[in-house]
C-alpha cells in the first residue's frame, strides 16, 4: 500500500509536492485532462515494494482506498502498524504518515489502489474538505474508522468493480467515461461505507473550533498564526496539535479548504480568476496560478476548460 500503488507505478498519477520538515515526503494528485481525478491499480505487494527503501514514509494529499484481494502482510499509519488480510479494504485519508517498514512480511499478495480526489464524485464535488469525514460516503476514512472487511460473498463484486474502473480510465476517449467512472467509483465507496462502524467515535472539540474559524474565514487573507491567535494559540502549537489528531498541518487544512473553493468556482461560475482569488482568501490571479498549478499539476484555465469540454 502506498506510493507503489500510487505513486511509484508506470501508471502513475502523482508526485513530490512538498517534504515535511521531519522529511516525510507529501505526494499530490495531477490530474489527467479531460478525465476525472480518479486513479486505479492493481499491483503485486512484493513487486511493488522490491525497490523501495527501508521504512518509505510518505503521505499524500488525495484519498486512496486499499482492497487486498490475495495474502497478508501490514503496513504503519501514523506510526501505527496495522495488518493487512485478504477481502480487506482499508482508507487512507490525506496526512495520514504510510510506512512500509514490514512490507517484507508480505507473502506474495495481489491488491488493488484507487486514489482520488472528492470532485471526482458529483455527490462531493463541492463539499468542504472540512466536512469530509461527516459525510456518508466517506465514512471509513473518519478517523475511528480506516478499514473494514468485506464479506466472502462480496469479494467477487469488489475484484469485477475495481476492474471494471480500471477498464474505464484505459479508455478516455470512450463515450460517457466521467459517467461512468463516477458512478463506479461512488459504488465502491458506499460499499465501503457500508463497513465502517455503525456508530462513529465523537468528534474532536479543538479539530471542531479549528475548522470552524477556518470555513468562517478562509476567504479572507488569513494566515495560520490569524487562525491559532483567534483561538488563543501559538501557531507551532496548534499546528503540531492538529497534525497528531488529523495528519496535515494547519496551514495545509487553510490551503485545503480554499484550493476546494477555487476548484468549485471555476466549474460552477466564469468568474474571472482575479475574482476567484479575492474570494477565496489568495492574493491575486498570478498567485492562484501558481499555487492551482503546484497543487494540482495543471492551470485553472485549462482545469476549466476541461470541465466545461463535459456536460
Amino acid at each position: 500500500m502506498g506510493h507503489s500503488s500510487v505513486a511509484e507505478s508506470p501508471d502513475s498519477r502523482s508526485r513530490l509536492r512538498t517534504v515535511r520538515l521531519d522529511g516525510t515526503p507529501v505526494y499530490g494528485y495531477q490530474q489527467r485532462p479531460g478525465l476525472p481525478a480518479v486513479s486505479v491499480t492493481r499491483f503485486d505487494t512484493e513487486a511493488a515494494h522490491a525497490g523501495l527503501p527501508p521504512d518509505h514514509r510518505h503521505a499524500h494529499d488525495f484519498l486512496v482506498l486499499v482492497y487486498i484481494e490475495e495474502g497478508t502482510g501490514s503496513v504503519t499509519i501514523d506510526g501505527a502498524e496495522r495488518p493487512l488480510r485478504a477481502g480487506e479494504v482499508h482508507a487512507v485519508s490525506p496526512g495520514q504518515v504510510i510506512g512500509v517498514a514490514t512490507v517484507a512480511t508480505f507473502a506474495r499478495s495481489r491488491a488493488w489502489s484507487v486514489a482520488f480526489l472528492p470532485d471526482a464524485v458529483p455527490a462531493l464535488a463541492s463539499v468542504s474538505p472540512l466536512a469530509w469525514t461527516h459525510h456518508p460516503l466517506l465514512a471509513l476514512f473518519a478517523s475511528s474508522a480506516g478499514h473494514g472487511r468485506v464479506a466472502e460473498p462480496d469479494q467477487a463484486n469488489w475484484s469485477a468493480w475495481l476492474a471494471d474502473l480500471a477498464e474505464e480510465l484505459a479508455a478516455p476517449d470512450r463515450l460517457g467515461v466521467r459517467e461512468a467512472v463516477a458512478a463506479t467509483l461512488t459504488r465502491l465507496l458506499v460499499a465501503a461505507a457500508r463497513l465502517a462502524p455503525h456508530a462513529p467515535g465523537p468528534p474532536d472539540p479543538l479539530v471542531e473550533r479549528v475548522f470552524a474559524e477556518i470555513e468562517a474565514t478562509f476567504r479572507e487573507p488569513i494566515s495560520a498564526a490569524d487562525v491559532a491567535r483567534a483561538l488563543g494559540y501559538t501557531p507551532g502549537h496548534l499546528t503540531t496539535v492538529l497534525r497528531r489528531r488529523t495528519g496535515r498541518p494547519l496551514l495545509e487544512w487553510i490551503t485545503e479548504r480554499r484550493m476546494t473553493e477555487v476548484r468549485r468556482m471555476l466549474r460552477e461560475t466564469d468568474l474571472p480568476l482575479d475574482a476567484v482569488a479575492a474570494r477565496t482568501g489568495l492574493r491575486d490571479a498570478t498567485y492562484l496560478v501558481r499555487r492551482f498549478r503546484d497543487r494540482y499539476g495543471i492551470t485553472p484555465q485549462r482545469w476549466r476548460r476541461t470541465e466545461r469540454a463535459w456536460p
